[in-house]
């Protein structure tokens, strides 16, 4: 992709490239330019880029392209200028429709053309040939090679258009715009699928912005100028609906103006209300709905005489007489007469439904759908006074039909109002919304109608009839279109009756006392002879049984209750039950007719497809056919006219040859005229060849008397210009020796000048070195002073850091010197600690032998076994018998134990020979244990043995 500095060369760029006829080129170049990122800021420039581009697009019908970049230049000008994005659209779909109704109109003079004055000329070939192959008219060739694809094109512009602005609030004009032209163009061209795609689409879109409510550019339908471009576009799309005759989509779009005015909870304007009632009532009676037919002209005539003061009298009449008879048209029988629950239940939405379509605001409850009905409607009829506003005739014919009683002539007297109603109507004036009003559509209704009340008022007083004579009363219809309408009677229990053709008469039978005229005579006969007896035979008065009744009255009002509820339980549960029985047989039903649909349409589609490939085949087929005649014909002309040529009487028939003979015989032909052709060939070339060397051989002498004369001329014309050349060098040396003395007197100045401007700029260029080499050395001076600065700041650094290192160092090194100083002095502690402990307990050792010695010597007695002198004392001696040990724990106290200081001295005394005093040592205790590590209370060994065994003995 090319990259422009400025969108105007874009655009001179794309138009040489228009000038030298590479459109897709020039149209590519101004698409990468409007795609691009970089042209995102509006300018006037772009606008012009944007027409350019939009008449290529639509030159070369390229819809893509021209939806591209319209979408980019939405993005571009949306917040900026939308007016140049609205022009550029309006260019756009100008030229589309210029385009297209150039293309119609070339197809209608092409058609015009085509027109043959004189019917028994003879077609030429190639319009047979075309017309074979193609097997279409000259016109409908025509509309698919020039007018389809333009009216294709026009229809992506529209849509293309419409989903470009279908969420621009500041373009809401120009979208009901291309609306309302997309419709005309359907309208003109009687394009009914394109109309109904196109409704779709705005369908579409409302819904869409409807439902995405945080759009940033979203048009707001409570506007006045929104809610009416939007009202205008679909009471346009109605009209043009109801003028195409798609009534469905007509009906569609009544909901949607339904749906809109729903939306934005606001009536629109009478005039608007007036066309979309009036469109009412044709997509009504289209669709035989005669209630809200008649109901949509009812509310039609109160606008038009509560808002149009403008109406004439007989205007007003004509409509009040339109709404009169639409009411007597309905038929007088119930059509949910025996309907199922389930259809109940579907009407009573329908008439919800049509009745807010058509302005009646209906309660949900079991009765509305009763509402709309044609009692109700013709109550409505006279309370308004619409009754007061109609012709006479209207008048007499609704008082025939609903208020007389004649069984007889009641169809003859209602004929010849039926045809004075026939007549009247027509266009009404402009002041009326409504355009036109005719009368005689209703009146086969009416006939219909005077038909059911005949039989209805005949069926009350006859009970059979001839069938002639039945005819007679009814002049409107034969006697099977009669019996077609008494069948639908019958069917809604309007009437009673049976035809017997056997015996030709009409049977009108009354269902016993359940007849409505019968009920009320023998109800009114029944309250009258209760009277009279009451007035005969006065009641007796009895006492009253009520106080009997009192108690037992709430237990049977319960029962009851109970009795109704559980009956109420069982019918819903029934109903229930009905309709889901209902409901999955219509599902059974749907889905089987979906399956039948599916494989009809499948086996249709291969119907289809099979027979397109049959005439594809056949096509293919007859167009070789023709092709190979084509070809034969051309073969034959061709042979025809080389025999002609030739002298030769043609001898060949073409209708009896077929193109495998024709092209041997043309290929035959072909290798004679060939060898011929060859013969010749050779036989000028030997011709030429002795002529080319009879001219050569004439030739070479003069040529070389010509060569000799040239030398000599050219060696004349050497000297000549050798001699003019040493002339001219004379003379030019002449000049420059005198030029040479008039400038030798000038070179004394020249020196001296020379020597100033010399002097000058050594003088400058000297000053200019000096200053150059002091900005160099102070630009040194102040590099070296700043490098000698930061040298010695980071020799300061680096001082420091060593210092700080040597610091930590040195502090751990103490604390490492501490830490083994420690270790060493525990350790020797702890040795001298092993060496006292050793040293005590060899004394210990000592002590214990001396004291065993000197018990034993006290006791008098020896050990059995004296121990060995190096074996420890690992257990006491063995015990003594009880009498001497009782006399040896008398006599002294056991070793290891506390002895009072009276019996010490008395043990002294006693044996004082034996043995010396135990000596007491600091490190032993009292009692003659040692002291452990763990005792707090052993003595300082700095202490004297003596205070320390005081101090021990009074701690104890």
């Amino acid at each position: 992709m090319s990259q422009f500095l400025k969108p105007e060369n874009a655009l001179k760029r794309a138009e040489e490239l228009i000038n030298v006829g590479q459109k897709q080129d020039a149209l590519q170049t101004l698409h990468d330019l409007i795609t691009s990122k970089r042209y995102r800021a509006w300018q006037k420039t772009l606008e012009r880029i944007m027409f350019k581009y939009v008449e290529l697009c639509v030159d070369m019908r390229k819809g893509r392209y021209a939806k591209d970049g319209l979408i980019q230049y939405r993005i571009i000008c949306q917040q900026v200028n939308v007016g140049s994005l609205e022009e550029v659209i309006k260019h756009y779909m100008h030229l589309s429709t210029e385009k297209a109704e150039k293309a119609r109109s070339q197809a209608q003079e092409l058609e015009d053309a085509l027109d043959v004055d004189d019917l028994e000329a003879d077609k030429k070939p190639e319009d047979l040939m075309l017309s074979y192959v193609s097997g279409e008219k000259g016109k409908e060739r025509s509309d698919r090679e020039l007018v389809t694809p333009w009216f294709k094109f026009l229809w992506e512009t529209y849509r293309t258009v419409l989903e470009i602005l279908r969420n621009n609030s500041k373009l809401e004009a120009l979208y009901a715009m291309t609306a309302h032209r997309a419709f005309q163009f359907c309208k003109q061209y009687k394009r009914t699928t394109e109309f109904r795609r196109l409704c779709e689409i705005i369908r579409n879109h409302l819904a869409n912005l409807n439902k995405y409510r945080d759009q940033r550019d979203r048009p707001d339908l409570s506007a006045p100028e929104s809610l009416q471009l939007y009202l205008d576009t679909r009471f346009e799309q109605l009209k043009i609906a109801t003028e195409l005759e798609l009534w469905q989509e007509a009906f569609r779009s009544v909901e949607d103006i339904h749906g809109l005015m729903c939306l934005v909870k606001k009536t629109p304007k009478s005039s608007l209300m007036v066309v979309y009632y009036a469109k009412l009532t044709e997509i009504f009676w289209i669709s035989s709905s005669h209630l809200y037919h008649a109901y949509a002209w009812f509310r039609l005539f109160l606008l038009q005489r509560s808002f149009n003061k403008n109406l004439s009298q007989k205007d007003l009449q004509l409509i009040a007489s339109s709404v009169v008879l639409a009411a007597l048209s309905v038929p007088p029988h119930d059509h949910t007469q025996g309907a199922s629950h389930f259809e109940l239940e579907h009407e009573k939405e329908r008439n919800f439904r049509m009745a807010n379509l058509i302005g009646f605001n209906l309660e949900t409850k079991p009765e509305s759908r009763e509402v709309l009905s044609r009692s109700s409607l013709l109550a409505e009829l006279a309370s308004k006074g619409v009754m007061s506003c109609v012709t006479q005739e209207v008048k007499d014919i609704y008082h025939l039909v609903e208020h007389e009683f004649l069984p007889s002539d009641l169809a003859l007297k209602v004929q010849p109002l039926l045809t004075k109603i026939s007549k009247l109507g027509g266009k009404l004036s402009t002041a009326s919304s409504v355009p036109e009003v005719q009368l005689s559509q209703y009146v086969p209704a009416l006939e219909k109608l005077s038909t059911l009340r005949l039989l209805q008022q005949v069926a009350n007083v006859y009970q059979t009839m001839k069938i002639e004579t039945l005819s007679g009363m009814i002049p409107f219809f034969d006697f099977s279109v009669v019996e077609k309408i008494s069948v639908d009677a019958v069917k809604q229990k309007f009437v009673s009756m049976k035809v017997d053709h056997m015996k030709n008469v009409v049977v009108f039978s009354k269902v016993s006392l359940e007849s409505d005229g019968l009920r009320d005579h023998l109800a009114s006969f029944a309250e009258q002879l209760n009277k009279a007896r009451q007035m005969i035979y006065p009641p007796e008065r009895k006492p009253s049984k009520l106080g009997a009744l009192l108690p037992s009255l709430t237990e049977v009002v319960a029962k009851e209750h109970k009795r109704l509820l559980a009956r109420k339980s069982i019918i819903e549960k029934r109903k229930e039950e009905q309709e889901r029985q209902l409901l999955e047989l219509e599902r059974e039903e749907e889905s089987k007719k979906l399956r039948l649909q599916k494989i009809t349409e499948e086996a249709e589609q291969r119907r289809l497809a099979a027979e397109y490939e049959q005439r594809k085949n056949q096509r293919i087929l007859r167009e070789i056919e023709e092709r190979q005649k084509e070809e034969t014909q051309a073969l034959l002309q061709e042979a025809e006219k080389r025999i002609k040529k030739k002298g030769k009487k043609p001898i060949i028939e073409g209708d009896k040859m077929s193109k495998q003979t024709l092209m041997e015989l043309a290929l035959t032909e072909q290798l004679r005229e060939r060898q011929e052709m060859e013969k010749k060939l050779q036989k000028l070339a030997k011709t030429m060849d002795y002529l080319e060397r009879a001219k050569r051989e004439e030739a070479a002498p003069l040529i070389e008397a010509a060569y000799q004369q040239r030398l000599v001329e050219e060696r004349v014309l050497h000297e000549h210009l050798q001699q003019q050349e040493v002339e001219l060098s004379q003379q030019r040396h002449e000049g420059d020796l005198r030029e040479k003395d008039r400038l030798v007197r000038m070179i004394g100045n020249k020196e001296i000048y020379q020597e100033r401007v010399v002097s000058h700029r050594e003088a400058e260029f000297n000053r200019l070195r000096r200053e150059r080499e002091e900005r160099i050395s102070r630009i040194l001076l102040t590099r070296r002073q700043e490098r000698e600065k930061l040298r010695k700041l980071k020799f300061y650094l680096k001082l420091e850091e060593e210092r700080q290192e040597k610091l930590h160092a040195e502090e751990e090194a103490r604390k490492q010197e501490e830490a083994e100083r420690r270790k060493k002095e525990e350790a020797e502690r702890l040795a001298k600690l092993a060496e006292i402990a050793e040293k005590q307990r060899q004394r210990e050792l000592e002590l214990e032998e001396k004291e065993r010695k000197r018990r034993e010597e006290l006791l008098g007695r020896t050990t059995e076994a004296a121990l060995k002198p190096s074996e420890p004392l690992s257990r006491p001696p063995e015990p003594l018998s009880a009498a001497p040990a009782a006399a040896a724990a008398a006599a002294a106290p056991a070793a290891g134990k506390y002895v009072p200081k009276f019996r010490r001295e008395r043990t002294e005394g006693a044996g004082a020979a034996a043995a010396p005093p135990p000596e007491t040592d600091r490190w032993t205790k009292p009692d003659g244990e040692r002291w452990r590590s763990g005792d707090d209370r052993r003595p300082s060994a700095f202490g004297s043995g003596s205070r320390a065994s005081s101090t021990w003995s009074r701690n104890r």
